[in-house]
């Protein structure tokens, strides 16, 4: 499916990252990276695996300390809220996890439930039962609602994965490799999943990935990570019409014409 076009607020950063670094040890796995997230854009980190990508998104989403830099999401400078500010902060995000993190002891229904029941406190049964099905209704699961995550294939399983985020409305997604590890026709609907969220919740994306099909299938823009910094930015074509030979060895050997 072709991405539609969507309408980009330029003005209107959502996330702010200025010198951002972060080492572990003697490794410097992050080391200066400037980036902005706006309204409305799906935005691809591109890189190969251990380049820091996954760090990033931690590191927005609060789970990790950055050594040295500013990150400002949704207005929140992360260095000067309390915890309990964070948490607010990360109910309006969502993070889908690479493995999807679904609980394996519970049903479909009870695992979207879980975030609901956690998270808005006087939800009545009706109002949680309305959300469970408008959210498995939007990635086309309807008819797994009574069956446990072992019963489901992995596509499903990464679906549901992102239907329990989307069940609180998030305003930013933030998705770690969401095609890894499945066959590439299914790799292609979870890529019209993604914009099938962005026109239909209004989200705001990032999505990490060494995919290139899935970056240029769901990315407004692409940002190229490469020695703990974004080296290229731009659309697809902008972000690959190069000679670099660090960036041309991974389109050759990734993507498929």
């Amino acid at each position: 499916m072709k991405k539609v076009k969507t309408q980009v607020d330029h003005s209107n950063p959502v996330i702010s990252i200025r010198g951002l670094k972060k080492s572990f040890e003697d490794y410097a796995v992050l080391r200066g990276i400037d980036l902005d997230l706006y309204q409305g854009e799906n935005l691809v980190v591109l890189g190969r695996s251990g380049t820091g990508k996954s760090v990033l998104i931690k590191i927005i989403s609060g789970l990790l300390k950055p050594d040295e830099g500013e990150i400002t999401v949704l207005g929140h400078n992360l260095a000067e809220i309390t915890e309990a500010q964070l948490q607010e902060l990360r109910i309006r995000i969502g993070f889908s996890f690479q493995n999807s993190a679904l609980y394996d002891s519970m049903t479909v229904r009870k695992n979207l439930e879980f975030p609901l029941v956690r998270n808005r406190k006087n939800i009545t049964r009706k109002e949680i039962n309305t959300s469970v099905e408008t959210v498995l209704e939007a990635v086309g699961l309807s008819q797994t609602i009574n069956q446990m995550p072992s019963e489901l294939s992995g596509g499903q399983r990464k679906r549901i994965g992102i239907a329990r985020t989307l069940i609180l409305n998030p305003e930013i997604m933030l998705y770690d490799e969401p095609t890894a590890g499945l066959d590439p026709i299914t790799c292609i609907e979870i890529n019209d999943l993604i914009n099938e969220v962005q026109q239909r919740y209004n989200t705001s994306s990032i999505i990490i990935t060494h995919d290139l099909t899935c970056a240029k299938q769901t990315g407004d823009r692409i940002a190229m990570l490469l020695d703990g910094q974004f080296q290229r930015t731009g659309t697809f074509e902008e972000v690959f019409n190069t000679n670099d030979e660090r960036v041309k060895p991974f389109f050759d050997y990734n993507f498929i014409q």
